[in-house]
């Protein structure tokens, strides 16, 4: 009798072979599908190892998976998860799971969760790239709760681990798992572009070289900005360029235009939809919008002079306050946005445990997330995460040179979309009243659109002003 498998993997690309390496690796039993039949041959040749039951067909796959079968699909988002939905529909039955695991947008999620079948289906964010894959990814699963504690056991053995246990949760229903996946690379661009504008401030305004910046992030990275990004690009800018000279750094080489798959932008737009503000996420996808069009801002650069570019009262202490300050305003947005798409759509997400897993993993982990799980872990919870003790005293504390930095960079003429975006976000919080009574005022005027009065809020009110 042959022996079936634990779980199955259908397309086996890098994200997936090394998912399959993963599952392997924890002592089950794993069969694989490609419709391309290369990559299934090199994993077998590359990892033979691993021993996992490569597939020749889908027909061939589904069978060879034990009852209740459990697959995850780690093909493209869009067309091709439909796709393989359609080919594995007919061979699935009640009870099996498939398992979405790409960056799916979740819409598409909930337009796949209301197709009639037999099986179950779930939406599940995977983060950590190619080394999280294989060694201990974060994963958002959502969707059947039934359906997510026939997988958890997989799922939490091949899973990250902080102090806090294995680095998955269950998001909630529906899309849950690839909203709060959008949700987290979101953040990650708000979290790349704040410290992108630190390191040019260090750099241009301050006048570092490359090699000094690192020691910067180095030494920042070992206090409460510890996160993989901040090792990350201590790392980037410590790396020479394999074909420059006297050990100029590669960073230097790259051309300064920043690439992006959606998901960033998919954020802004759900976030629009909802009536959530998050401009410093908004601003990290126009910063890379901007960059696109670099033959304008070459043009720009020659018409315009600019000052002499030098950052002037402030030093690297400074310049940290302001990076944790504008992260505090920045993951508070990201956590709002989950919050408001959890009561709207009646995900039943839990913010403390989308911290919690994002502790270890993902892209965006960083010690900063144990004090974010524990702040949502209070009850009751804050409303907003930068109005809990611990943050709204860090904010307080490190004002002040969060604005020495903003004010000297615009002086300077540094460009720093994302650290201005997080001050104004964190000053029209709050200041009460503010400019918004101006424009009831004048939609009123030229629309008879009215307004609410401070001592009868909830009455419509409208005045002929001519």
């Amino acid at each position: 009798m042959v022996d079936l498998n634990d779980i199955g993997v259908i397309g086996l690309g890098v994200m997936g072979a090394n998912l399959a390496r993963n599952l392997a690796s924890r002592g089950f039993r794993v069969a694989g599908y490609d419709r391309d039949p290369a990559p299934g041959k090199a994993l077998g040749k590359d990892h033979p190892e691993a021993r996992v039951a490569v597939a020749a067909s889908m027909e061939a796959f589904v069978a060879a998976l034990a009852r209740p079968r459990k697959l995850i699909l780690m093909v493209n988002a869009g067309p091709a998860v439909d796709a393989v939905i359609a080919q594995a529909d007919p061979l699935l039955e009640a009870g099996d799971v498939l398992i979405d695991a790409g960056n799916s947008l979740f819409s598409d999620t909930e337009r796949r969760l209301k197709e009639p079948r037999a099986w179950a289906f779930l939406g599940m964010g995977v983060s950590g790239g190619e080394e999280g894959a294989l060694h201990g990814p974060a994963i958002m699963p959502g969707g059947d709760r039934a359906a997510y504690a026939t997988v958890k056991p997989f799922l939490e053995a091949i899973a990250a681990r902080s102090a806090s246990g294995p680095c998955v949760a269950y998001c909630g229903s529906g899309s849950a798992g690839h909203f709060v996946k959008m949700v987290h690379n979101g953040i990650e661009y708000g979290d790349m572009q704040l410290i992108a504008e630190t390191v040019l401030l260090l750099r241009q305004g301050l006048g570092l070289t490359a090699g000094a910046a690192a020691q910067v992030f180095e030494d920042w990275n070992r206090g409460d900005l510890d996160s993989y990004l901040v090792e990350i690009t201590a790392r980037i800018l410590r790396t020479p360029d394999p074909q420059g000279r006297d050990g100029a750094p590669l960073v230097d080489a790259i051309l300064d235009q920043a690439a992006q798959k959606g998901t960033g932008r998919w954020t802004v737009m759900a976030a629009a939809d909802l009536g959530v503000p998050i401009p410093t996420l908004a601003a990290a996808v126009e910063a890379r919008n901007l960059s696109a069009g670099r033959t304008r801002r070459v043009a720009a650069a020659r018409l315009f002079q600019g000052s002499s570019r030098a950052l002037g009262g402030v030093g690297p202490a400074e310049l940290r306050d302001a990076l944790y300050a504008a992260k505090i305003a920045s993951y508070t947005q990201g956590f709002d946005l989950l919050r408001k798409a959890s009561d709207d759509r009646q995900f039943g997400t839990s913010l403390a445990d989308v911290a919690r897993i994002w502790t270890a993993g993902c892209i965006i982990r960083a010690r900063f997330l144990e004090d974010v799980a524990q702040a949502f872990g209070q009850s009751p919870a804050p409303e907003l995460m930068a109005l809990a003790p611990f943050f709204a005293g860090e904010l307080a504390r490190r004002e002040p040179a969060w604005r020495k930095v903003v004010a000297a960079a615009s002086l300077a003429g540094l460009p720093i979309p994302g650290l201005s975006a997080s001050l104004a976000w964190f000053d029209t919080l709050r200041t009460s009243p503010g400019s918004a009574s101006l424009i009831q005022a004048q939609r009123d005027y030229f629309g008879a659109h009215t307004y609410e009065r401070i001592e009868q809020p909830g009455k419509a009110v409208h005045t002929v002003w001519t």
